[in-house]
């Protein structure tokens, strides 16, 4: 597991405005791993006060399509966290996959004018997903939540 260095930024006594949103979007693939990254992603942005909307798409391919659809219409949102799981099957597939939906939220980053947190797991077995849902590898989801909120403060602090 990796670490980092929190507070890089100095962001203490910069506040989030009180109509911070945020949009989850999240994948109807490997729906028991995205319920749980969903949950914890949104039981923490409620313990913030934060108010957040849930969009579920088919699979990863869709989430940079939906999220700059929203982004068209709701400008206001102050951050989208992206939630899917691919797991690697035998074919090269999983490749396309996860470098598609990748350059996709890295193209949003650079575009509009809202933090796109990527909350993806590319994982290479079932189980691997499972560590990072609360497991031995930490809770993806939570993380997803805290790095959205970060990137909002970072935006003001700038």
């Amino acid at each position: 597991m990796s670490t980092f260095r929190p507070n890089t930024l100095v962001t203490e006594g910069i506040h989030l405005p009180e109509d911070a949103f945020v949009v989850l979007v999240n994948t109807e693939w490997n729906a028991p791993i995205i319920d749980k990254l969903t949950s914890s992603c949104t039981e923490y942005l409620s313990g913030k006060n934060i108010r957040f909307l849930i969009l579920t798409v088919p699979g990863a391919m869709e989430i940079p399509f939906a999220i700059h659809q929203h982004y068209k219409v709701h400008p206001q949102t102050s951050a989208y966290i992206a939630l899917g799981c691919v797991i690697k099957g035998d074919t090269p597939h999983f490749e396309y996959v996860c470098a598609s939906v990748t350059q996709g939220i890295t193209i949003l980053n650079t575009s509009i004018d809202a933090p796109v947190i990527f909350g993806v797991l590319t994982v290479n077995t079932l189980e691997q997903a499972l560590e990072r849902t609360g497991g031995i590898q930490g809770d993806k989801g939570k993380e997803a939540a805290e790095t959205a909120i970060q990137m909002m403060l970072l935006k003001q602090a700038l």
